[in-house]
């Protein structure tokens, strides 16, 4: 099966950066100190929810889907506009 991982910097209270990493399609999430340990470590957590999970709960959360798309907005906050990358 293939699967989406949406991993983003995450900012611990205590100010420890880390990675979080989220499967979208059964709403299983994960962590790490990298990227790639955040990819990691869902791929193990999906595998164990996969094992465990009962199947109707993984049919029902298939089922819902999940949608990821990348889009533009007209407006722009004043902290995104003062950033160099962005017109």
């Amino acid at each position: 099966m293939k699967f989406t991982a949406i991993v983003q910097p995450d900012s611990a209270p205590s100010g420890v950066q880390g990675y979080s990493a989220h499967c979208p399609e059964l709403d299983v999430a994960s962590q790490g100190d990298t990227p790639d340990e955040a990819r990691a470590n869902l791929r193990e957590a999906l595998e164990l929810f996969l094992e465990d999970a009962d199947p109707d709960e993984v049919s029902r959360r298939l089922e819902q889907g999940a949608q990821v798309s990348a889009f533009k907005l007209a407006a722009q906050s004043k902290m995104l506009k003062s950033k160099d990358n962005l017109p």
